[in-house]
């Protein structure tokens, strides 16, 4: 992380440099800004047709079969499917290929808490010269936002997660607990649930800046502004001081599992009873399946309770891109690709796969909204989840250096859960390091 740190800092002073001067209007590369020549949907054929080799870097597990059938629609097409890592992993790699100036793949998986640092440091290429801005009424709203940054697109959606909360029902009905609509709600199960089973809780957090960021972003929070190189920073607006009230005395009354997410002992919890709730994107359901094997039939999926007593937001947490890396050797092969697999055929293939979609056709239709879930004893959670997505909050913005920003998270905001430092203090270490970090690399940050 330190080395990634490193190499970003550089990467996004050279571009504040480029920015301040006024560049970026020189670059002739095929498709490299939405002010550029257009390619047309043509041009992209014609290149698919002709063919070449494509490298495309990604972890999302269901991309493999998209590549074969791919390929097989297009067999002058050869797709190098690297799996650099995930996250944090292939970004560090990204970063290190684009300052060395050679080994960059053609596309990228990037997540939409990542995209705006890589957008601002010029990493990607802008679709607008694709004419991506017409795709826009083909993705729910909430993704699509995502892969917007400073009035450029930076990728095609490739998934999404509009939030719900899981629940472990057999526990709910052994200890006549109802299924809350609102926070206030959920805070008086965790202390009904947990004075009834000292060993039971509601839910785990040990400190997480996802989790944080997306119940600030359902309350209606906007702690983060940005206007080029200008940023605000603020967790003291209405929506943070929402999720501060109710996740404070979660705490203070040691009312969440100490038990990481994505834990060994996070997953036990979940099949055993332990802990009785997960607040997570749609995306969730095939981990508890293959990691969770236990609770099979015993947990369900429901709205996200409301921070405001018969409101209906919602948000994203988690949730990812394709997007063409500016020193990318094939463009139009790689816009090509990205349609395939986000807005074309590949969709279908990866939601027979499991993953959630994007895509606004694919959440109203019929046969996947009455797909029923064994492990949630047959349930047709997905009604639930395309409503979330319907309903995610608009205007959220992340910072254009989240990623460093998320990253300390548990060195300031994190101690509240393990030390007598409170949740608005650590927000406020939060904040500050963050715009510390921001100023030192060239923005303007209050």
């Amino acid at each position: 992380m330190s080395r990634f740190l490193k190499v970003a800092a550089a990467a996004s002073a050279a571009v504040l440099a480029l920015a301040a001067c006024g560049g970026g209007g020189d670059d002739t590369s095929s498709g490299s800004s939405g002010g550029g020549a257009t390619v047309t949907d043509a041009q992209v054929e014609a290149a698919l047709q002709k063919g070449g080799t494509l490298t495309v870097w990604a972890w999302e597990p269901t991309l493999k079969d998209v590549v074969t059938k791919f390929q097989a629609k297009y067999p002058n097409v050869k797709v190098d499917l690297v799996n650099a890592g995930t996250g944090d992993k292939q970004y560090t790699a990204l970063q290190n290929a684009i300052a060395a100036g050679k080994g960059v793949p053609d596309v990228g998986q990037i997540e939409y808490y990542a995209l705006p640092q890589f957008s601002i440091g010029k990493a990607l290429t802008n679709l607008g010269s694709y004419g991506a801005e017409s795709l826009k009424a083909d993705f729910n709203p909430g993704p699509w936002n995502s892969v917007n940054s400073g009035g450029g697109v930076y990728g095609l959606p490739m998934d999404s997660g509009p939030m719900a909360l899981y629940y472990n029902k057999e526990v709910f009905d052994k200890h006549k607990i109802e299924v809350p609509k609102t926070w206030a709600e959920y805070l008086e199960a965790a202390r009904k649930l947990h004075k009834a089973d000292p060993k039971a809780y509601i839910t785990n957090d040990t400190g997480d800046a996802g989790l944080t960021t997306s119940l600030i972003w359902q309350a209606g929070g906007k702690p983060y502004q940005v206007d080029g190189t200008n940023v605000t920073i603020n967790f003291n607006d209405a929506g943070s001081q929402e999720f501060v009230k109710v996740w404070q005395a979660l705490i203070s009354e040691k009312l969440l599992a100490p038990v990481s997410s994505w834990s060994d002992g996070w997953f036990q919890g979940i099949g055993n009873g332990s802990i009785a709730t997960v607040a997570t994107g749609a995306w969730m359901p095939a981990n508890f399946v293959s990691s969770a094997p236990a609770g099979s039939g015993k947990w369900r999926a429901a709205e996200l309770p409301q921070w405001t007593a018969g409101a209906n937001a919602s948000a994203e947490n988690g949730g990812s891109a394709l997007s063409i890396m500016e020193k990318g050797a094939n463009k139009e092969l790689a816009y090509g690709f990205l349609k395939y697999a986000n807005d074309g055929d590949g969709v279908q293939i990866r939601v027979d796969g499991g993953a959630f979609p994007a895509t606004s056709k694919t959440l109203a239709d019929p046969k996947w909204l009455a797909d029923e879930f064994e492990y949630f004893g047959g349930q047709k959670a997905n009604e639930i989840f395309a409503k979330s997505a319907q309903q995610v909050v608009t205007g959220w913005t992340y910072l254009p250096f989240q990623v460093y920003s998320n990253s300390v998270f548990n060195d300031t905001a994190g101690k509240a859960y393990v030390s007598n430092t409170t949740l608005a203090d650590g927000l406020k270490a939060w904040q500050d390091q963050s715009a510390k970090y921001g100023n030192e690399q060239g923005f303007t940050v209050k």
